[in-house]
């Protein structure tokens, strides 16, 4: 009988296979720890060392950044507008002459029932609002000044730009006029507060079109301020729609005021002292910006530096909790408290220039070249003309066409870049004055011509200027520092300031060689970034009145004659600080750019204002490149749609600043230029390029007789040493006269072609002159363009 064998079942493919259990294959923490008996493991080590951060260890650090940013960006949000916080102080502009402001204040003023309203006797609105515990300051520049609507600018934490639809019934383009873009273009150069547009008078405008003309506004509105929304204020909640974006609108930072403290006058009193000529001007006002300490320095526009006295804290007028500013009768408390006092030991001098007597022994300080010293004539004053319907402190910022100075100090005569340029030809640019024209000036159909009248009007003798002065300019744009060498002077009479450079970007040039007599005057500095850096974190940390407080500030020794002037024109009142050495005379460069409104030549020493900062004051600034080397090519023009760099004589300022170039043409100040401060570099140097030229006369296969560069033996001799190029990138240098009549023999890297042209560049170094002006009011009968230092 057989026996039934089973057979076992065997695994397919598909059989499932557990993992095992990986028992005394590993160790526990503790265990790896014990062997390691305090030893690190290398790859540990080395994190530690470069500090590598873990994951958990990242996530921590981005949380408490993200927690630090947002805590400051609440501080600066409550530092202004609440109960212990200064007010926001707002701008109000029409960008339309015709339009009255006073109309959107009384909407902003009536649009809440519990709102607490003030008013200066300098004309500021204060606005308090319980309902969104805020506080507002509204301040209205005169329109009929542009200056004074810049300085408010300068201090205003937000603009109200208002439209109104009635100058925009015919063309919606003449909502804005001509002197509201003026004012756009220079507070956006200068550094525009955020802004707000509120869109009036809509009720003009018919239902149906209502919407099409508000877009049509708002396309206008964001070619100007590409981020900013049409507003509307025709009503009270208008008004309140308004008031509530003031108050929570995110406020831009404008750092050249934000590291100085600056005042808004609000309250102004001028104290007589017992001489008669001086006195003490008292300002009150919200501070804002920095810190103010009563022994630095301060600076007015209008009015100049001067010295603190006493800073008070008074009490706040415009208090949302009005019941704790008042007694048991309900009058109003104002109490004074003395803040600071000064000390005259430490407290800043108003010397403008170095005296030999201090002692600067660090970086960080400014030091004197020992250079002989020179008295400088005082101009003599002189009274100029007044334009019918300007103010005497409109009439400030005119300047003197008599007081131009000699330009000997740049070069020996500068018609070798005028009178003596190659022929170009060109087409003949008429400097235009006013501001580019869209479409508002009249047509010829419009005009009454009157050949007779319209040439009464015009000054001959200024258009042949202007003519020729254009025309030099399209020579020296196509034919860069060209001359011809003169017939009847030696050139080695007539060039001996000049020196040949082997390469114009890497030969040596001492910047302390050959300095003027004006240098041992001047504040300079061995390292001026390092002297920022090192002013800007001393001022950190200097006692004085925090910014938000209600003060009243003592200037000392103002002149009675100058405040009454000045308080004729009803300016406002600026008062913003000064950094250490402010106050000193030293060599400014600033980067400008040319604007497009104005066309007209722009020359080296030409008369121009400037702005920069919280300052105005007039000079005749030289142009030179804006390059990374350590030699800058002088620029006899400024030419259009360029960046140069304007050097001059002026007191010492810190950047950032904004800096604005007005010019006056036919009594009336332009726009010209905009730009930035760049440093108070007294080595920067800046280099005078004169360019001889030369024709090939007979051509060989290296060497070439060369004509027309000189006319005497003795000249090629004199400057046989220097090297020669060709406009076609040649190389070469003299090898001998060739008789007496300015024939050379040179020698090239390779065959000149016959319209090639030779060249030999020679060098200088200049100066500015030393012609600055500082625009302040003097008094009624006297010219007012002021203290010449």
């Amino acid at each position: 009988m057989a026996v039934d064998k089973s057979q076992s079942h065997r695994a397919g493919v598909f059989k499932q296979t557990n993992k095992e259990h990986k028992h005394g294959k590993h160790r526990s923490k503790g265990a790896l720890d014990n062997a390691a008996k305090g030893k690190v493991s290398v790859k540990n080590a080395v994190r530690r060392q470069k500090g590598d951060l873990t994951r958990d260890q990242r996530r921590n650090q981005s949380a408490q950044i993200r927690q630090k940013k947002r805590e400051e960006m609440l501080a600066k949000k409550r530092a202004l507008g609440g109960y212990e916080a200064s007010p926001f102080l707002i701008a109000v502009l029409p960008l339309n002459k015709e339009f009255d402001p006073t109309t959107a204040i009384t909407i902003l003023c009536q649009c809440d029932e519990g709102a607490i309203i003030r008013k200066t006797s300098t004309g500021v609105t204060h606005i308090c609002l319980p309902r969104f515990k805020k506080r507002f300051s509204f301040v209205v520049p005169a329109n009929d000044n542009e200056l004074d609507v810049i300085d408010t600018l300068k201090v205003a934490d937000q603009v109200l730009f208002l439209l109104s639809a009635i100058n925009g019934t015919e063309f919606i383009e003449q909502i804005v006029d001509q002197w509201g873009k003026k004012i756009l273009k220079s507070g956006l150069a200068q550094g525009l507060p955020t802004p707000i547009v509120a869109l009036a008078d809509l009720d003009s405008v018919a239902p149906k079109k209502r919407a099409d003309f508000k877009l049509g506004v708002q396309k206008m509105v964001t070619s100007w301020l590409p981020k900013e929304k049409l507003m509307v204020l025709d009503r009270n909640c208008d008004g309140i729609n308004i008031l509530r974006r003031l108050g929570d609108q995110k406020r831009k930072t404008i750092l050249y005021r934000d590291h100085r403290p600056y005042v808004l006058g609000e309250e102004l009193e001028y104290i007589q002292d017992d001489q008669g000529s001086m006195g003490t001007l008292k300002v009150t006002g919200y501070l804002k910006g920095a810190t103010l300490s009563v022994n630095q320095l301060v600076h007015i526009p209008g009015l100049g530096d001067f010295q603190l006295a006493q800073v008070d804290a008074v009490t706040d007028p415009n208090n949302l909790e009005k019941h704790k500013c008042r007694d048991a009768n309900g009058a109003e408390i104002i109490k004074v408290h003395v803040l600071e006092v000064c000390d005259p030991t430490k407290q800043e001098s108003l010397d403008l220039y170095m005296s030999d007597a201090m002692d600067v022994d660090n970086d960080m300080l400014p030091s004197e070249l020992h250079v002989d010293t020179a008295d400088q004539n005082a101009k003599a004053e002189t009274s100029k003309p007044k334009p019918e319907g300007w103010s005497d402190y409109q009439a400030a910022w005119i300047p003197d066409d008599d007081t131009e100075f000699q330009q000997d100090g740049i070069s020996e005569s500068d018609t070798e870049s005028e009178g003596e340029m190659m022929d170009a030809r060109s087409e003949d640019r008429s400097s235009c004055a006013d501001e580019d024209s869209d479409g508002d000036s009249p047509t010829g159909s419009e005009i009454d011509v009157n050949d007779d009248k319209y040439d009464n009007g015009m000054d001959l003798n200024m258009e042949q200027q202007d003519l020729e002065k254009l025309k030099a300019a399209k020579a020296d744009l196509i034919f860069p520092d060209e001359i011809d060498t003169p017939h009847g002077v030696l050139a080695r009479d007539r060039f001996r300031k000049y020196r040949a450079l082997e390469s114009f970007r890497s030969s040596p040039w001492d910047p302390l060689e050959n300095l003027p007599n004006d240098y041992s005057r001047i504040c300079q500095f061995k390292n001026f970034a390092h002297a920022k850096k090192s002013v800007f974190k001393e001022d950190e940390k200097k006692p004085g009145a925090m910014p938000g407080l209600y003060l009243t500030v003592h200037v000392k020794n103002v002149s009675q004659l100058m405040w009454s002037a000045f308080e004729k024109t009803r300016s406002p009142v600026i008062l913003s600080g000064l950094f250490p050495h402010e106050h000193k005379m030293s060599i400014c460069n600033v980067v400008l750019r040319r604007t497009p409104n104005y066309g007209g030549a722009i020359k080296s020493k030409d008369r121009l204002i400037f702005q920069c900062g919280f300052r105005r004051f007039m000079v005749n600034p030289i142009f030179s490149q804006h390059t990374n080397g350590t030699k800058h090519k002088f620029e006899r023009y400024f030419q259009i749609d360029e960046t140069t760099v304007a050097t001059f004589y002026a007191p010492v300022q810190f950047p950032p600043a904004p800096v604005l170039c007005y010019k006056e043409v036919l009594g009336t100040l332009v726009l010209v230029a905009t730009g930035s401060l760049l440093s108070c570099d007294s080595t920067r140097l800046i280099i005078k390029r004169t360019v001889l030229s030369g024709h090939p006369f007979k051509i060989f296969k290296k060497s070439a007789i060369i004509r027309f560069m000189f006319f005497d033996r003795q000249d090629i001799m004199h400057f046989k040493p220097c090297r020669l190029v060709t406009k076609m990138g040649r190389r070469g240098h003299i090898m001998e006269p060739l008789g007496t009549h300015g024939h050379m023999k040179c020698i090239f890297d390779g065959q000149l072609k016959s319209q090639d042209t030779v060249l030999l560049n020679l060098y200088k170094r200049v100066f500015p002159k030393w012609t600055y002006e500082d625009l302040i009011v003097t008094c009624e009968n006297q010219p007012m363009n002021m203290e010449t230092s």
